[in-house]
């Protein structure tokens, strides 16, 4: 029986406590006073008729505010947590005396060495461990902590040596001996890549319900790891540049720069002074380009199907020799760059047709991510959808909005071409006109849509027969380049060989008007 007697701090009330045992002839088996105002005491288990005049008469000395059985003591608390956490630790650990004698060793530990536990206590730990003099690190007069690379049963094993040390009565620092803890190499590379694990909050703000989503953030994770070039394919508005950032953040350069290149929007000689910067010569002002600001970090090249052929070669000798000249500079700059690009085109198709550089495709192509568009990761729309409505709503104060069931039925059905970028700012515009807290259809300012007859743009204008021909031109000529010859396209398309002559012919298709 354990019992806690709660009690002032005052000279003598243990002396009080330990009389009444010894007046009742008590055994005691333990007493601790470790926390102020608790004394703990262990003693045999007593009859209830003992136990009630006892516990009373406990309680009549002065001091004394509660007397209660407990199921432990403090010191029955605290060896029992040292042997779980040494019985399941995770590596081989070793306790030893002063004289380098084992004492302790956990199960991980005895199973390498391959003998009971009875075997190995009391072993000097020389005989288990090679390539350190433990017997002079204990008798050395100032023993401090070591970190050595060492044998274990012909094993290379790292052995973090901790000194044990206590202090007598009169204060002095006596040794009592050591702890081992010891890990393997393979154990070694285990936390180095859990350390090197990207965060999973980083990669948080990615909405990824869906199967295919998740696929594409699995694969994102491992491939931050490798530090080579990432190419991000998928149609507009699908979250290139998001996820783009996250890899970023999630790789060893996260506190280093992460800079944009928008391919697409800036003409050829705008986009190659911004890219390599100018130099001093012939301009009043030197320019550091985005190659420079981004050293160390990453340098994101969006949509990089748009870049010119002149941008192209001289990106590609950048990638090659880790290095490049400003605009009207001599001066060679080398540079560590992370290389991330994303496109909505098919590159290799570009490559087919000369548009774009086959060996700067598979520089920047060494890890390829392809991101699905919206309508193939439906149950991603609602939680996107109540993500953007939540953001939107709270820019302006307006906290409790939520979608009606048409609503949340149109959305989650609706094949949003511009994908999540479409998505977003249909809600925002719906949220900055919304006069109540409910969110309908009609507040969505979206082209006409059913799911039996899809969506035609409000905008469309002509006759159906010109609709047709133009959807039939735009399809031949995507075709027309991939195919050798009219024959070959003739079968590809079910129609006769004339037929597609004669529709070429109509549409003005030919080597001159496609590139082949």
């Amino acid at each position: 029986m354990r019992l806690e007697i709660g009690c002032k701090d005052r000279v003598g009330i243990a002396q009080e406590v330990l009389g009444i045992f010894v007046e009742r002839e008590i055994d005691l088996r333990g007493i601790e006073l470790k926390h102020s105002g608790k004394i703990f005491v262990n003693i045999p288990d007593l009859d209830f008729s003992e136990l009630q005049s006892f516990m009373p008469q406990l309680r009549l000395i002065d001091g004394v505010e509660d007397v209660k059985t407990t199921p432990f003591m403090p010191s029955e608390r605290e060896r029992n947590e040292l042997a779980t956490l040494i019985k399941t630790f995770p590596d081989p650990f070793v306790s030893i005396d002063a004289k380098g004698n084992i004492r302790v060793v956990n199960d991980v530990a005895v199973s390498i060495m391959g003998a009971s536990q009875k075997e190995i206590i009391g072993e000097h730990i020389s005989h288990w461990l090679k390539g350190f003099n433990f017997s002079r690190w204990l008798d050395s007069d100032d023993v401090l902590a070591q970190t050595r690379r060492m044998k274990f049963l012909d094993e290379d094993f790292v052995a973090d040596i901790l000194p044990i040390h206590v202090w007598d009565e009169t204060g002095a620092n006596v040794l009592a001996g050591a702890v081992l803890i010891l890990k393997s190499e393979a154990r070694l590379g285990q936390q180095i890549s859990a350390f090197k694990q990207p965060s999973e909050s980083i990669f948080a703000g990615i909405q990824a319900s869906s199967t295919a989503m998740r696929k594409v953030i699995r694969e994102a994770k491992r491939m931050v790891m490798l530090d080579s070039a990432i190419l991000l394919v998928g149609e507009t508005g699908t979250g290139k540049e998001l996820l783009a950032k996250a890899c970023h953040e999630a790789s060893e350069r996260s506190d280093k720069p992460f800079m944009t290149l928008n391919c697409a929007t800036l003409p050829d000689d705008a986009a190659e002074s911004e890219l390599f910067g100018i130099g001093a010569s012939g301009h009043e002002h030197s320019k550091r380009g985005l190659l420079e600001l981004a050293d160390g970090g990453t340098l994101f090249l969006d949509e990089v199907g748009e870049m010119s052929p002149k941008l192209q070669t001289k990106l590609l000798r950048v990638i090659q020799n880790g290095s490049f000249r400003r605009v009207d500079d001599e001066r060679e700059i080398t540079i560590n760059i992370h290389f991330i690009s994303s496109t909505s085109k098919d590159l290799l198709q570009l490559v087919a047709t000369g548009e774009f550089r086959e060996d700067l495709y598979y520089r920047l192509n060494v890890l390829g991510l392809n991101l699905p568009p919206l309508r193939e990761r439906r149950s991603d729309i609602l939680p996107l959808a109540e993500f953007f409505i939540a953001q939107s709503g709270q820019r302006l104060g307006k906290y409790r909005l939520a979608m009606d069931d048409d609503c949340r039925d149109f959305i989650e059905h609706y094949p949003w071409p511009g994908n999540v970028r479409q998505l977003e700012n249909v809600l925002i515009r719906a949220v900055s006109v919304l006069e109540g807290d409910v969110i309908t259809t009609a507040h969505l300012q979206l082209p006409a849509y059913t799911r039996e007859h899809g969506y035609l743009e409000q905008e469309f204008e002509g006759t159906l027969e010109a609709a047709v021909k133009n959807y039939e031109a735009d399809i031949l000529r995507k075709l027309y380049p991939a195919y050798p010859s009219t024959r070959q396209l003739a079968k590809k398309l079910g129609l006769s060989h004339t037929a597609v002559a004669n529709k070429l012919r109509e549409y003005d298709i030919n080597k001159k008007t496609v590139k082949i």
